[in-house]
């Protein structure tokens, strides 16, 4: 992967075009706009495949935060897991600081938008579970974990994307990676994050998927729609493990997700058999 970072001149740039070329990669569309940075869908000309580009903002991009994504880059890299999204280059193309992955079909967000079966919602929880808990393995906080950082690609297969422009971009913006509101640990939002922020943030993910409602602070148990999780015949296990990624005391939650992997894990299939045993059972 190219990661050759030069700060650009002060040269106002041009707004980014259909059909435009930017090094090897030709603009299709814009898919998405942040504050930090906009993503375009474009085609490879070389590879001849589809990718999507993420490009900060020009005002953001400073020696500073070129030498801070310079070092995020290096220890992402290194990540090498189905659930992650690899990142394909990152360098300084046409003066713009442009990062490149694979192009996938829609967020999780966008996918939220309609409605996703329990069983589905398990299968998602446990490929998040697995991305994050192989990130806390190699020493790695995301700081950032939401819906619209996990990317969707065919067969439902669930990738976790923004690794080390994550962090980069909320300390840019923000002054520190406290992470995106609404999406975070009490801690995080006072500065403290940690792994166990990262699991907090899948809990609110998984609460989501399987109620239809994203738990606020102060996050005082049971949370608006938690009757659902016993409508919808979840493992009495699995609603404790929920309500343990949500403990408003740190220390409360499992340490990391490698941990939250392990108990998921168990008790996976446990919540399935219960689920059809509890069809079964209202039929007859």
């Amino acid at each position: 992967m190219h990661t050759s970072l030069i700060k650009p001149s002060n040269v106002p740039l041009k707004p980014i075009r259909g059909r435009q070329m930017i090094g090897k990669y030709r603009i299709e569309r814009k898919v998405g706009n942040g504050g930090f940075s906009a993503v375009y869908s474009a085609y490879d000309t070389i590879e001849g495949i589809r990718v999507a580009l993420k490009i900060p903002h020009e005002i953001y991009v400073t020696n500073e935060l070129l030498d801070s994504f310079k070092k995020e880059v290096r220890l992402v890299a290194k990540l090498d897991h189905p659930n992650i999204l690899q990142l394909k280059d990152a360098s300084l193309i046409d003066q713009r600081l442009v990062v490149v992955t694979l192009l996938g079909n829609e967020t999780l967000q966008d996918r939220l938008k309609r409605r996703v079966s329990v069983e589905r919602a398990l299968d998602y929880s446990s490929q998040m579970i697995s991305a994050v808990a192989y990130a806390h393995q190699n020493g790695l906080i995301h700081c950032d974990i939401k819906p619209e950082n996990f990317i969707l690609f065919e067969n439902d297969h669930l990738r976790l994307g923004d690794f080390g422009i994550a962090k980069v971009s909320l300390k840019t913006i923000q002054g520190s990676g406290t992470g995106t509101v609404g999406h975070i640990a009490p801690e995080q939002a006072m500065g403290r994050p940690s792994a166990r922020s990262d699991v907090f943030s899948v809990g609110l993910i998984m609460y989501k998927m399987l109620t239809g409602h994203w738990p606020q602070f102060p996050f005082v148990w049971p949370f608006p729609g938690a009757i659902q999780l016993r409508r919808k015949s979840i493992h009495p296990d699995m609603i404790a493990l929920i309500r343990k990624t949500l403990a408003s005391r740190p220390n409360d939650r499992f340490a990391d997700a490698i941990k939250l992997k392990k108990e998921f894990d168990r008790i996976f299939s446990k919540t399935l058999l219960h689920r059809k045993r509890s069809s079964e059972s209202r039929k007859k």
